[in-house]
């Protein structure tokens, strides 16, 4: 849609297209059996010290086991050939440095493409279009970034679980970024500079989700043969953040943090700054300690960004509604979705305590984000999120939000973060007349990503008269859209179907969307869809949606101050 969604017809195009591709897809999912096995091989023999195989002949040739990795990507013949280089050589196969190689290839492509987006400035006829542009070559910074954070990681051939998660993440959240600037251009004006955009990156995302397809199936292979049991490495030996020195784990146990804050905020001229943009001029660049600005009671009339550079950032307030910030920057008006937010968080590590995100522009406006996040690590605590479409942009990394009010209309929780809601209230609110209120849309355009919404413990329920208007848990922004709603309170506003399609009248089979211990009038399930990808799980399946396994939460949330449940 153009006023009531996030895309066109070509995503009905796109879609096609996927049916036609989902026996490739099975071809896969067989081929990761032999990635699996080649990998086992290699971890296996190199454990050894062999160098020959069991019958005393050479081992295979690279080019061959090459060849079985890139079959399990879902672009076998982009990865084969960037990785063809090292198909001269016959010694043995190490999964690892073609994993790293892949992601060379992929950075290398990158830096091409995001010359290339710069030279689309001058061609930008409208507005919207430029602004699109802008927005690629900073998505296309923070892809870059994202892979030289994986380049920069130290790995052997058997990482421990966790670096393997940071691994997945951060290439996860590269795709995420190049398609969002794909995403941008569907408002332009220039059909012709869409499909440019689109073709410029065809190879840096199929290279991207090579290296993604590879080092799940490392992992795979790895957890197959329970190799994490022989590493040194002890992956519960902290449970803070490794760039958190003793003192700042202290400081986040402290009871009174705005009593030791490093900077104050306050419109009285009780405080260092009289704005937030202000305070946040003053954080040191890549900070590995902690952070604090005191934001005091009132309403403050800017958009805000925690730009990348800066690091462990803590923001606290006086309340959820006693400090408000507030913006109105909207799609209606000219300015694209992932620039519209009130308050911008691309910085590593960062925590909100008592603090309330706005977006006012209205219903009408369409897309008008309050709050949005691509920082991995990121927490909000006792939070409010209020705006119409698109109020909170959960876009890429790992992300916990807890104790939070979101508020919204359509598809006002969205993106594709690796994220979890716990003991939040979620609040549609009252749409344009013929709308009906989304919950949810989900982001995962990858098999092999580890992102999702997960929505625990929480509860919905009608912000305000809501007679007549259907809410729905969520609808597939994109093919593996995936979306858990588990052990919450779903109130009688929810319509008995549950998911509503993007477009249509059905949802792609690759979708994954799951309710398990739903409570409430509205989590009877007798009449919900009966998509192939809508299921109820078990206890079993839902666990792996918790914070611990899906975000790794129990390391990095814990004693931050922040209270969370790790599992059930």
């Amino acid at each position: 849609m153009k006023s009531y969604g996030k895309v066109d017809e070509l995503d009905q195009a796109s879609l096609e297209a996927r049916r036609k591709t989902r026996k490739r897809f099975t071809i896969v999912g067989l081929s990761t059996l032999v990635l699996t096995a080649v990998i086992v091989g290699a971890v296996v023999g190199t454990s050894q010290g062999r160098s020959k195989s069991k019958d005393g002949s050479e081992a295979q040739p690279l080019s061959t086991s090459v060849k079985a990795i890139c079959k399990s990507t879902l672009y076998p013949d982009s990865c084969f050939s960037s990785l063809s280089p090292l198909t001269n050589s016959s010694t043995r196969i190490d999964p690892v440095k073609l994993f790293m190689l892949s992601m060379e290839v992929a950075l290398n492509e990158l830096y091409h493409v995001s010359e290339k987006v710069s030279s689309l400035k001058g061609v930008a006829a409208d507005k919207m279009t430029s602004a699109a542009v802008a927005d690629c070559q900073e998505l296309l910074g923070l892809a870059m970034d994202n892979l030289n954070d994986s380049l920069s990681t130290n790995i052997d051939l058997a990482p421990p679980e966790d670096v393997l998660d940071d691994l997945k993440t951060w290439l996860s959240a590269a795709m995420t970024d190049q398609q969002t600037c794909i995403d941008g251009f569907i408002d332009s004006a220039s059909t012709d500079l869409k499909e440019e955009v689109t073709d410029l990156l065809k190879n840096s995302t199929e290279f991207t989700s090579n290296s993604l397809a590879i080092i799940t199936g490392i992992s795979n292979a790895i957890s197959s043969i329970k190799l994490r049991r022989l590493m040194s490495h002890d992956s519960s030996s902290s449970l803070y953040p490794a760039w958190l020195s003793s003192g700042d784990r202290k400081l986040l146990q402290s009871s009174d943090l705005r009593a030791k804050a490093d900077i104050v905020v306050a419109q009285d001229g009780s405080g260092k700054y009289k704005t937030i943009r202000d305070a946040l001029s003053k954080v040191p660049k890549k900070n590995k300690k902690r952070f604090v600005i005191y934001v005091k009671k009132g309403t403050y009339y800017e958009n805000v960004l925690v730009d990348k550079d800066m690091w462990n950032v803590m923001m606290i307030g006086d309340g959820m509604a006693a400090t408000v910030i507030s913006g109105r920057l909207n799609v209606v008006d000219g300015t694209p979705t992932f620039q519209s937010a009130t308050f911008a968080v691309k910085g590593k590590g960062f925590i909100a305590h008592d603090m309330g995100f706005r977006n006012t522009a209205g219903p009408q406006k369409h897309q008008a984000v309050a709050l949005i996040s691509t920082a991995d690590q990121s927490v909000f605590y006792r939070c409010r999120m209020d705006a119409f479409q698109d109020t909170l942009y959960t876009h890429s990394n790992r992300q916990f939000y807890r104790d939070c009010n979101i508020y919204g209309t359509v598809d006002f929780i969205f993106g594709n973060a690796a994220v979890v809601l716990q003991n939040c209230n979620i609040l549609p609110k009252k749409p344009m007349p013929g709308q009906q209120d989304t919950i949810t849309a989900q982001g995962k355009i990858d098999p092999n990503q580890n992102t999702g919404i997960v929505i625990q413990n929480c509860t919905v329920w009608a912000s305000e008269d809501l007679t007549n208007v259907r809410v729905y848990l969520g609808r597939p922004w994109k093919p593996y859209s995936t979306t858990v709603f588990m052990q919450s309170v779903l109130g009688g506003l929810i319509d008995p179907t549950g998911w509503m399609p993007w477009t249509g009248n059905s949802a792609p089979d690759t979708i994954f969307y799951a309710e398990f211990g739903n409570y409430g009038p509205g989590a009877k399930t007798d009449k919900r869809v009966k998509w192939k990808g809508s299921r109820m799980i078990s206890r079993q399946q839902a666990e792996k949606f918790t914070v611990w396994p899906f975000i790794g939460g129990k390391k990095w949330i814990s004693n931050t101050g922040v209270p969370f449940r790790s599992g059930f």
